[in-house]
């Protein structure tokens, strides 16, 4: 019974597969047939009949038959077969031969795409041949009438062409020509080729369009305008030369020459034909002579600069030499009595030798202006010696200052050294009309110190040659022990009378606190001793354990006191 079963599904899948497949059949039949029903409803015979419009001869009509002949196939042969074919499809799949039914369905889907590339092929062939025709058609009515016109411009003006209207007319006659043969290829149906001799009769047209417009310009400028310009230029120079203008070395008149022939060359060459070397000819020119017009200028120019520099030039030359020859005699008189250093010297050297080769410089620039050496390159040599006799002038100016300073600096380092010793004598007074016991050696050691460095400074300032960085050395050294003095000094002084303030402050407290009366005892040795530092610390400390803050206002009261 289940075998029964098994077998029964079996068959009943089988079945249900084959009516799959066979569905799958008819549909690929249907999609086909459709496909078959619309090549059958073109209307490509309409289609071909547009080309009923041009002339049915030639390699239109070859195109014409043969696309005719491919659509007739297509219809009375090959739809037919596509017919056959698809019914024995279906023939096969009732019968569930699927294989020969796949493999002829495969057959006819190619003969349909076979067909669908024929078609689009017929197509476009025929909207190219009818494009072609058409655009070559309006191209035509565009070409004749500039044909016209140039033959009229050149008629026109026939003048500004020279030797060149002759071929420009042969080359009107030949786009003629090609004309005629366009006209001769469309009566003979023959459109595309047609179609290629319009476009290179186009390309034809444009350019001698282009020459014809341009060839006026160019030929003139090469005829007439360039050649006079050139003219202008030379007569120009002949006119510079004769009122003294230096213009030899710029070499033009055989340049201008070169450029005459050359001019001469472009007018043949536009003559046959050839444009594009006249036109970097006339390019070229132009910019050169323009740049010729420029170095005449300039050296124009450099003349009338010349004229009116150079005598200036000599002035400021001599007199810079006139006052550093005031200098020399300064400093030889100077090195007697102050000590040059290297510096300075080389400096003083270095002038000296600057001058002398300005002055060389100016020779060669008088020589040169008398030899007609060209005035732009005179000129660029005065400038660079107007800017060496300013640099030199204002080096001079610095070392005579730098002379200068050796006076200013021998009297100011004189009146700092009286200044000093003031200061040493006012000290030495101060202490000697103070009130205090004595005065500790460390001051009249740093005292005599000062004393003896004040003393080097004065031999300093004896010495000859002056030697004012020695002098200006043991000075800066000098008034450091001055000021260390005073303020040693000073220091000490208010140490004592702050020492003899607090004492004296302190005695009130003497009898109370036996304590406080012995270190002030022992402060007042130190002060007899002139230990003034120790001798005010003790008291301090004294005073400031029984009077906590007593010592702050005896130290105000003494700077009220010093300051009225």
């Amino acid at each position: 019974m289940e075998y029964i079963i098994g077998f029964v599904l079996i068959v009943i899948a089988l079945i249900i597969v084959g009516l799959i497949l066979r569905k799958r059949v008819y549909d690929e039949v249907d999609r086909q047939e459709s496909w078959k029903m619309d090549i059958m409803n073109r209307n490509i015979t309409s289609q071909l009949s547009r080309i009923k419009n041009l002339n049915l001869s030639g390699e239109t009509q070859e195109r014409f038959e043969s696309w005719k002949e491919r659509w007739e196939l297509i219809l009375a042969k090959e739809l037919p077969d596509i017919e056959e074919y698809l019914f024995d499809a279906e023939e096969y799949a009732d019968r569930y031969r699927f294989h020969n039914s796949k493999k002829t369905l495969r057959k006819s889907d190619q003969i349909l795409q076979s067909i669908e590339k024929d078609i689009e092929k017929i197509l476009h062939e025929l909207d190219e041949l009818m494009e072609s025709e058409e655009s070559s058609r309006k191209e035509i009515e565009h070409i004749q009438p500039s044909i016209k016109s140039m033959r009229k411009q050149l008629l026109q003006n026939r003048f500004q062409y020279g030797k060149a209207e002759v071929r420009f007319e042969v080359e009107l006659d030949e786009l003629d020509e090609q004309l005629a043969q366009y006209h001769e290829l469309v009566d003979s149906g023959n459109y595309l080729e047609a179609k290629d001799l319009v476009t290179n009769l186009k390309v034809e047209l444009e350019r001698l369009q282009v020459e014809i417009e341009e060839f006026p310009s160019l030929y003139k400028a090469c005829k007439n305008e360039l050649p006079g310009q050139i003219d202008d230029l030379y007569t120009g120079i002949s006119e510079m030369k004769s009122e003294g203008y230096r213009v030899e070395h710029l070499g033009f008149e055989k340049e201008i020459h070169s450029y005459q022939k050359r001019l001469l060359d472009c007018v043949n060459a536009l003559e046959k034909g050839d444009t594009s070397e006249p036109k970097v000819v006339i390019s070229e020119l132009e910019e050169r002579i323009q740049e010729m017009y420029e170095l005449l200028e300039k050296e124009a120019l450099a003349k009338s600069y010349m004229e009116s520099k150079v005598p200036s030039y000599q002035k400021s030359l001599h007199e810079i030499a006139a006052t550093f020859e005031d200098t020399k005699v300064e400093v030889e008189t100077l090195k007697k009595t102050y000590y040059f250093d290297d510096q300075d010297m080389e400096k003083y050297l270095s002038l000296e030798k600057s001058i002398t080769q300005l002055q060389k410089q100016y020779e060669e620039i008088k020589n040169g202006l008398e030899k007609n050496v060209a005035h732009s390159e005179l000129r660029s040599q005065l400038d660079h010696a107007f800017d060496q006799l300013e640099s030199i002038q204002n080096d001079h100016e610095t070392f005579k200052q730098s002379i200068y300073n050796l006076r200013k600096d021998e009297l100011e380092a004189k009146e700092k050294l009286k200044e000093m010793r003031d200061q040493i004598y006012f000290t030495s007074r101060k202490v000697k009309k103070s009130n205090i016991p004595g005065v500790p050696n460390f001051i009249w050691n740093s005292m005599e110190d000062a004393t003896d460095k004040t003393n080097r400074v004065l031999q300093a300032l004896e010495k000859q040659p002056l030697d004012i960085a020695e002098v200006q050395r043991t000075l800066a050294e000098a008034k450091s022990l001055v000021d260390n003095v005073i303020d040693q000094t000073d220091t000490m002084l208010e140490q004592a009378y702050l020492t003899e303030q607090v004492i004296q402050y302190a005695n009130r407290y003497r009898s109370k606190y036996p304590l406080l009366a012995a270190k002030l005892a022992e402060a007042e040795n130190m002060f007899r001793s002139y230990e003034y530092e120790l001798a005010l610390e003790q008291a301090a400390v004294a005073i400031q354990e029984v009077e906590p803050g007593a010592l702050k206002r005896i130290e105000e009261n003494q700077s009220a006191l010093t300051s009225v």
